[in-house]
């Protein structure tokens, strides 16, 4: 009965945590448009730049592949060309992506801007369109970066990239591009981790926002207004927003992972405990039926044993009888044997009754003492002894005969 109750429940067990699994059932995350250029990513390689070219260079570079970019859908990365504009203390940089001929598009800006204490601030802003409102980092560079010294000098010359649609540098191939979650792998390899890169809710900069108005890129919006990032993602802000709730969502399909694989453990080592049961069972009846073949092999064990017995009785007595016969008719021999020799050795009492007194006397009493000695050899002796004394008896009393006859064949003669 426990065995069966115990499958039962574990029966149950599994029905439920399927149950619970399909409701915890994790769906695949909808990628961004903004996941395909990592800010940080451009902050890093801008404080390492000796210039603006060196700059625009990393960024297209093939081999680093910065950016994952293909708004035009054409199936390449798109060409990132970089512009720059002065006023006073402040330098704005515009990051454009090249879409065809004479279409661009704003993808980030660089605000560097020099306080009243000669102090150099610098924000990387995310395009609204693609990365929602105020997406704002202010890298923290642990070496200043070189190309400040240019920025303020006095024959500087802004940077104006020009590149365009089929007119690009040597260096630059396109390639392209990758699946998000191969892009996030490769990228943050260029990231300097030694910098850091701290969020920021508001622009430091009203100059920047002025400055930007004068060469603004917005072909790819006025095609696609509907894919604005308000859009895409109504229930957030901005990219830094949606990365929280990433985070956040991942944390709770782990959680639901890990409780659903927890169950499935459950489930798991229930049913192995009712195989080990049943295995347990069975093995207890194999125990079983050899205990009954056990017993049965006693049986035949104890049954062979008495029948050897049996025989073994049987035969031993024959023997033993036909011994004793053996022994009776030893017994009977001997003493008619014994019987026979006293019977032989009372006779020449007889015989020498015809001899005179004197020597009849002596004859007799040697017969007598021979008789004597006979007697007590039978006695003392076996069988086997016994019989030859008799046989002496009787040559005795043959010798005592002789003398007689000879003492009255003398007494004859003499008379």
């Amino acid at each position: 009965m426990n065995l069966y109750r115990t499958t039962f429940l574990c029966i149950a067990l599994l029905l439920s945590t399927l149950g619970f699994s399909q409701k915890a059932t994790v769906t695949a995350m909808n990628y961004d448009i903004s996941d395909n250029l990592d800010l940080q990513a451009v902050a890093s390689i801008f404080g390492e730049s000796r210039d603006l070219a060196d700059f625009e260079r990393r960024l297209n570079d093939p081999q680093s592949q910065i950016s994952n970019l293909d708004l035009n859908r054409d199936n390449y990365v798109d060409y990132l060309r970089v512009i720059e504009v002065t006023e006073g203390q402040t330098h704005l940089i515009v990051v454009q992506a090249v879409l065809g001929q004479d279409m661009f598009q704003d993808v980030a800006t660089i605000e560097v801007e020099k306080d009243r204490k000669n102090r150099v601030q610098v924000q990387i802003v995310g395009n609204e369109y693609l990365y929602g409102r105020n997406y704002i980092y202010e890298p923290v560079y642990v070496s200043t970066p070189i190309m400040f010294d240019l920025f303020w000098g006095v024959s500087y010359r802004p940077y104006y990239s020009s590149w365009y649609w089929n007119y690009y540098p040597t260096y630059y191939s396109p390639w392209e591009p990758y699946p998000i979650y191969r892009y996030r792998s490769n990228i943050h390899v260029h990231i300097n981790n030694s910098n850091r890169y701290v969020y920021a809710a508001d622009r430091r900069s009203s100059r920047s926002v002025r400055l930007l108005s004068d060469v603004r890129a917005n072909s790819y919006e006025r095609q696609n207004p509907q894919n604005s990032f308000s859009q895409r993602n109504s229930n957030v802000s901005n990219r830094y927003v949606l990365d929280q709730t990433r985070t956040s969502n991942r944390s709770v399909q782990n959680q639901n992972l890990n409780s659903s694989s927890n169950r499935s453990n459950t489930v798991n080592s229930g049913l192995r405990q009712v195989n080990s049961s049943t295995r347990d069972v069975s093995n207890s009846s194999r125990v079983s039926n050899s205990s009954s073949r056990d017993i049965s092999t006693s049986t035949r064990a104890v049954n062979t044993g008495a029948r050897a017995t049996n025989t073994e009785m049987s035969t031993r007595v024959s023997p033993t009888t036909t011994n004793s016969s053996r022994v009776s008719s030893s017994s009977v021999n001997t003493r008619s044997n014994t019987s026979a020799a006293t019977r032989v050795n009372s006779q020449p009492a007889r015989i020498e009754r015809t001899a005179p007194a004197s020597r009849v006397s002596s004859s007799y009493n040697n017969s007598g003492a021979s008789s004597r000695a006979s007697m007590s050899t039978s006695r003392s002796s076996s069988v086997s002894p016994s019989m030859s004394s008799s046989r002496s008896s009787s040559s005795s009393m043959g010798s005592s005969s002789s003398s007689g006859r000879g003492v009255g064949s003398s007494s004859r003669s003499s008379r």
